[in-house]
C-alpha cells in the first residue's frame, strides 16, 4: 500500500458509501440515519491502477467533552493525524454548514495533503453547492456521487501525483544494504524468500450490549482503537483490526480479531439499523475460526448469552466463554464455582469449551485468554488416525452395543475422520436412519473425552455401507416370458 486515505466529514455526507465503493465490498454499513458509523474502519482500496489504505471515520460533530460525539471526534481526529491524504466530503445539495467552514479550519491546520469531494451531486440541483464549495478555500472540489460511481476519474486524477511522490519518498527513505555473499563470494539474491509470517488466526468477540467487547479488545491491541463508553450499543459495525498478540510464553501470535455489535434478544430489535448491526456481527461469526463469548461477570449466562453460545457452535467455530469485570468481583471464589456449574448445565453441547475470567478494564486474565483460545484453535483443528478411531470404536461397541429398533440389530463397521475445522467423522453402518439421537450423543461424548477434545463442536455423520441393489423395484418375470426369451435365444 502506497498511502493512506482518510475519508472525514459531516455525519451523512456519504463517507461509508464511498469506501464501500473504494474496497470494492460492503464492509460499511450504510443508512439514511446521521451518525452511523462509529468506529475507524480501515479497507485496501483499489482505484485504477492505484492501491491504498482507506479510512472510513465517524461524522465530524462540533463536540469537544466527554460524551459520545465529543469521543467519536477525538477517534476521528486520530485518523486525520494518522492518514496521509485526507478526503473532505461536503453534501452538495446541503451546501456548505458552518460546521463545514469550522473543519475546513481544521484540516487545512492538521493535514499535509486536503482534497475536497461534494458528494452527491447527480443533476443540477447540486450546482450552487458544488460552487459554495470554493469557499472552504481547499482548491476545486471534486464532483462526485459516490452512490451512483461518477467522479472517481477525478478522484483519481488527484491522488496519482500524491501517489507517485509518497512512493518517490518511501524509495529515498529505504536505507540501502549490501549485497549478501556467501563464502565463496556468490551473490545470494536469488536464494529463496524467507516464508511470511503465517495467515492471521481470526477471532471473533460477540456478546451482549455492555458487556466489554470493545474495551477488551482495546487492551489487546494496547492502544484506544475502539470507541469504548458507559453506554450500550456504541460498536454498530463488525470492525476487524490486525494485531500480534503475545501470549505468556512471549511468542507474538498473528490475529485478525473482530469487534461486534451488542446482541439484544430479537424481539426487542426493532429499529433498523440495529438489525444490520447484529447480522454484520452474525456474519463475523460465521467467518472466524475462534469465536470469543463474552459474559458479564454480574448476570452471566442470560437466555441471550446461551443463544450466542449456541449460534457459535451450530456455525462449527471453537468457542472460549470469557466472564468480564472479574475484578468488581467481591467473592471469586464462590462466584467461580457458580459459572462452572451453570456452564456444564446450561451449554452441554460445549461441556469442557475455556471458561476464563477477565477484567477487560485491568488487563488482568488475558494471558490465560490468550492460552484458552490457542487451545480451542488446535482442538479445532485436530485430526485422529482412522486406526485409533476404529479401536476406540470397537471398545465403545463392547461396552454399550447399539440397540434393535424393530428387531433390526444396527451394525457398526468402522468409521474415519472426514475432516477438521470442525473434527467431522464417519461411521458406516447398517440402517443409519433407525439409530437414536441418544446413542449418536454416546459417540460424540467418547470423542471428547478419549481424544482429548473438549467444548469443540463435533459433527458425527452415519453412512449406509450397503450398495443400492440396482434390480430393486422391478417386476419379476413370468414363466412365459422367459421361455419366449430362450426361444428367441435358440432361434438366433
Amino acid at each position: 500500500m502506497s498511502f493512506t486515505l482518510a475519508i472525514v466529514g459531516r455525519p451523512n455526507v456519504g463517507k461509508s458509501t464511498l469506501f464501500n465503493r473504494l474496497v470494492g465490498k460492503r464492509l460499511a454499513l450504510v443508512d439514511d440515519t446521521p451518525g452511523v458509523t462509529r468506529d475507524l474502519r480501515e479497507g485496501a482500496a483499489r482505484l485504477g491502477d492505484l492501491r491504498f489504505t482507506v479510512i472510513d471515520t465517524a461524522g465530524l460533530e462540533e463536540a469537544t467533552d466527554d460524551s459520545l460525539q465529543g469521543r467519536m471526534r477525538r477517534l476521528t481526529e486520530r485518523a486525520v493525524d494518522m492518514a496521509d491524504i485526507c478526503l473532505f466530503m461536503i453534501d452538495a445539495r446541503t451546501g456548505v454548514t458552518p460546521t463545514d467552514q469550522v473543519f475546513a479550519d481544521i484540516l487545512r491546520k492538521r493535514s499535509a495533503h486536503v482534497i475536497l469531494a461534494a458528494n452527491k451531486a447527480e443533476g443540477a440541483a447540486a450546482d450552487a453547492g458544488v460552487i459554495e464549495a470554493y469557499a472552504l478555500g481547499l482548491g476545486e472540489p471534486i464532483r462526485m456521487s459516490a452512490e451512483h460511481n461518477e467522479g472517481l476519474n477525478d478522484l483519481y486524477a488527484q491522488l496519482m501525483p500524491l501517489s507517485d511522490a509518497f512512493e518517490a519518498q518511501a524509495d529515498s527513505d529505504t536505507p540501502e544494504t549490501d549485497v549478501d555473499l556467501d563464502e565463496d563470494g556468490e551473490d545470494l539474491s536469488d536464494a529463496p524468500p524467507v516464508p511470511t509470517r503465517a495467515k492471521p488466526l481470526q477471532v471473533a468477540v460477540v456478546g451482549r450490549p455492555n458487556a466489554g467487547k470493545s474495551t477488551l479488545i482495546n487492551k489487546i491491541l494496547g492502544e484506544d482503537r475502539l470507541l469504548t463508553g458507559p453506554e450500550a450499543g456504541i460498536t454498530r459495525d463488525a470492525i476487524s483490526l490486525t494485531t500480534d498478540w503475545a501470549g505468556p510464553d512471549g511468542v507474538a501470535v498473528p490475529m485478525r480479531i473482530f469487534d461486534t455489535a451488542g446482541m439484544r434478544r430479537k424481539a426487542k430489535v426493532q429499529e433498523k439499523l440495529e438489525k444490520l448491526s447484529v447480522s454484520d456481527g452474525l456474519r463475523a461469526v460465521k467467518f472466524a475460526e475462534v469465536v470469543v463469548v463474552l459474559l458479564d461477570a454480574a448476570i452471566p449466562f442470560e437466555q441471550q448469552d446461551l443463544r450466542i453460545a449456541d449460534l457459535a457452535e451450530r456455525e462449527g467455530r471453537a468457542v472460549v466463554v470469557a466472564v468480564n469485570k472479574w475484578d468488581i468481583e467481591e467473592h471469586k471464589q464462590e462466584k467461580l464455582r457458580e459459572l462452572r456449574e451453570s456452564f456444564e448445565r446450561l451449554l452441554p453441547q460445549l461441556r469442557g469449551a475455556p471458561l476464563v475470567t477477565v477484567s477487560a478494564k485491568t488487563g488482568r486474565g488475558l494471558d490465560r485468554l490468550h492460552t484458552a483460545v490457542m487451545r480451542a484453535y488446535e482442538v479445532w483443528n485436530r485430526r485422529v488416525p482412522t486406526a485409533a478411531l476404529n479401536r476406540w470404536l470397537t471398545g465403545m461397541l463392547e461396552q454399550h452395543p447399539p440397540p434393535a429398533p424393530q428387531g433390526k440389530r444396527i451394525k457398526l463397521r468402522y468409521m474415519t475422520q472426514a475432516k477438521t475445522r470442525p473434527p467431522g467423522f464417519v461411521v458406516m453402518c447398517s440402517h443409519p436412519d433407525k439409530m437414536p439421537a441418544s446413542y449418536s450423543r454416546y459417540l460424540v461424548n467418547g470423542l471428547r473425552a478419549d481424544f482429548d477434545m473438549p467444548g469443540t463442536p463435533i459433527r458425527l455423520h452415519l453412512r449406509s455401507q450397503n450398495a443400492a441393489n440396482p434390480y430393486k423395484g422391478r417386476k419379476k418375470a413370468g414363466p412365459s416370458k422367459l421361455r419366449k426369451h430362450s426361444e428367441g435365444r435358440r432361434r438366433t
